[in-house]
């Protein structure tokens, strides 16, 4: 029976103005997916490493066969694949690990089927993995880990997937404190209504953002990346949130922002060197407050999920 392994990355979602449109992917740092032939005709979770046991191998409620259904679902197709998920992404971490999962489970089933999809036309059935997951089929996390690069979705009525240019240069860092923040409760302090002028502001920043992109403004894409939206409710979940953004201005950092629903905070910078700097001021702000943290400095990937090919 024929069987492929692939690895989707972590992706930052939202980019701080950018709510549920905005997301990007990260190089190495992501999980692997085993799918393999089999002739139960059916899909099944058989084995899950790395999650401490906490997710479902059910294959209704698990990420990876969901969107395996959903795509065998559109090919009218019935097929029996085992599904051996490895996650090397911790859970309720905000570095898109649910969708992470979809991508890798997505782009192994694709191979195996002999890919009757291109990478982008995945994005929706990685989406019916998210409602699974957090209650919500948004894009800005699945888009750029099967896709790679920064991503925008323009519209989901129907879905528009536009794959933006990154500039040379341009680093990440990830820190990721020792906490677990659910999407789901992430989602539940978000006001439900913004006024017109937040709405304006947020539109410029997002704006101004996609331009920076493209132009390599990274002055313009500084100034972009705010958020008036969701971070003032969400940033309260985070300890040492406002200490973080105040420390990495002293190294020269561009800016920084809450990754997807949290707790994990990305920092773009202008080089490897100041993001390196960034990540060590923020290990200060969380040691003197007493959290742990994990920090992980990376370019922005451009390639997305990808079959093992040894």
């Amino acid at each position: 029976m024929k069987q492929v392994t692939a690895f989707a990355p972590a992706t930052v979602a939202n980019v701080s103005c950018g709510f549920d449109i905005l997301g990007f992917a990260i190089d190495e740092l992501g999980d692997w997916v085993q799918v393999t032939q089999s002739d139960s005709g059916i899909l099944r979770v058989v084995e899950i490493q790395g999650d401490g046991g906490k997710l479902p191998l059910e294959p209704e409620k698990n990420t990876c066969s969901v969107a395996i259904q959903a795509m065998l679902d559109e090919m009218g197709l019935r097929q029996g694949l085992d599904i051996h998920l490895f996650k090397g992404l911790p859970l309720g971490s905000g570095m898109g690990s649910s969708a992470a999962s979809a991508a890798a489970a997505l782009v192994a089933a694709n191979e195996i089927l002999g890919n009757p999809f291109e990478k982008k036309d995945l994005v929706p059935f990685a989406m019916e993995a998210e409602r699974i997951a957090c209650g919500a089929a948004h894009a800005d996390n699945v888009a750029p880990s099967i896709m790679g690069g920064f991503v925008l979705i323009r519209g989901y009525d129907p879905l528009d997937v536009v794959k933006l240019p990154v500039p040379e240069g341009l680093y990440c860092t990830l820190v990721h404190p020792h906490l677990e923040l659910k999407t789901a409760d992430s989602r539940s302090v978000l006001r439900q209504q913004i006024s017109l002028k937040e709405s304006t502001v947020q539109s410029g920043n997002i704006a101004g953002l996609i331009a920076g992109l493209f132009q390599s403004d990274f002055e313009l894409i500084s100034r972009s990346l705010k958020d008036v939206i969701a971070e003032p409710s969400r940033a309260l979940l985070i300890p040492g949130f406002y200490e973080l953004r105040e420390s990495i201005r002293s190294v020269g950092a561009l800016g920084s922002g809450i990754s997807g629903s949290g707790p994990t905070i990305f920092i773009l910078s202008q080089g490897k060197e100041i993001a390196l700097q960034a990540g060590e001021a923020s290990k200060e702000v969380f040691k003197k407050i007493g959290l742990g943290v994990d920090v992980y400095v990376s370019e922005v990937n451009d390639r997305g999920a990808y079959i093992q090919t040894s």
